[in-house]
């Protein structure tokens, strides 16, 4: 998987767990087939399709990729193993993220749904195993405990969280403690139109516990890519809940596709391209990008954002810019 390409750029930790991983990593939710959760926000991608991004997504660098059940009730993570076969990866090749659904479940699920998962996944294993949020029918500690159960029978090789805010990130780091192991990620909404983890102590927390933040929707949901700014008419395609969204964020996006345009002039590069560097390269190794793409083109594009190295001076443009 290291030799795909002659990059410029390192692999780098995910959390202690001695795991290297690249910067950036394709996120599966617009593999979910029209359903589940998918419902609304994207559209249909045929498996051809899916493995032409996973397979461009792989050429550039690329050596994870993150799902859940909730896209598509495991439709998401069949078209991934698809493409996965497709592309000739054999088990252990790639890095697969997946999360567990909390919803009206207790967690001793943890365990008797991880085969679920296996089974939608076939070949491949369940390398990070999150939970998708915290959820009110079990406690983190006992998310945990299951979690730490499944490692310790090498059933996973890392524990993560998504959506956890910090008091909840440190009670399961205290309890993966107990049983000797460290939470390796959380993955959390982070882009330049929504940098609240940089204010509500998920990411001082991150950096003091050794934690990785998976940041998604990095590219605000592809506002930050200045698409619709520069072809309004484009809104009209994307499905209604992701349309409802955007509309409410364009004019808050101008002045930051402004700065990043001119920062993108430099380096020859596209505006999304300057926003991921932004995202990966700005808070130093902590923050890893989950990248969607909805074309073959798009999953090769976003991966030039890996060799893009911002300036301090630039970052702080951006910083400035996009502080409110």
């Amino acid at each position: 998987m290291n030799n795909i390409i002659d990059k410029k750029w390192a692999y780098r930790e995910l959390g202690k767990t001695g795991i290297g991983l690249s910067p950036i990593g394709l996120g599966g939710w617009q593999f979910s087939r029209g359903k589940g959760a998918a419902i609304g926000v994207w559209g249909m991608l045929n498996q051809t399709k899916v493995n032409e991004i996973v397979l461009n997504s792989l050429g550039g660098g690329i050596n994870w990729f993150d799902t859940a059940e909730a896209y598509g009730m495991g439709q998401s993570e069949e078209a991934l193993a698809e493409a996965l076969k497709q592309a000739g990866i054999q088990p252990g090749e790639c890095f697969i993220a997946t999360k567990w659904q909390p919803t009206l479940r207790f967690a001793s699920s943890i365990k008797t749904l991880l085969p679920m998962r296996e089974g939608f996944l076939n070949p491949y294993k369940v390398d990070l195993y999150q939970v998708h949020f915290p959820g009110l029918f079990a406690s983190i500690d006992a998310q945990m405990d299951n979690m730490a159960a499944l490692y310790k029978e090498g059933r996973i090789r890392a524990i993560g969280v998504s959506n956890f805010n910090a008091s909840q990130m440190r009670i399961a780091q205290k309890r993966l403690n107990e049983h000797g192991l460290s939470l390796a990620s959380n993955q959390v909404r982070y882009n330049l139109l929504d940098r609240q983890i940089e204010t509500n102590g998920v990411f001082e927390t991150a950096r003091e516990l050794g934690i990785s933040l998976l940041a998604y929707s990095p590219l605000g949901m592809g506002i930050l890519s200045g698409k619709y700014q520069r072809n309004p008419e484009y809104l009209q395609q994307v499905p209604f809940i992701r349309r409802k969204s955007i509309r409410r964020a364009l004019e808050k996006s101008m002045p930051i596709i402004a700065k990043l345009s001119e920062i993108a002039g430099r380096y020859s590069a596209d505006i999304a391209q300057v926003a991921l560097a932004w995202v990966i390269y700005g808070q130093g190794d902590t923050v890893f990008a989950i990248a969607g793409a909805s074309t073959p083109v798009q999953a090769r594009e976003n991966l030039k954002a890996l060799d893009i190295k911002l300036t301090t001076a630039e970052i702080a443009e951006l910083n400035k810019v996009s502080r409110f």
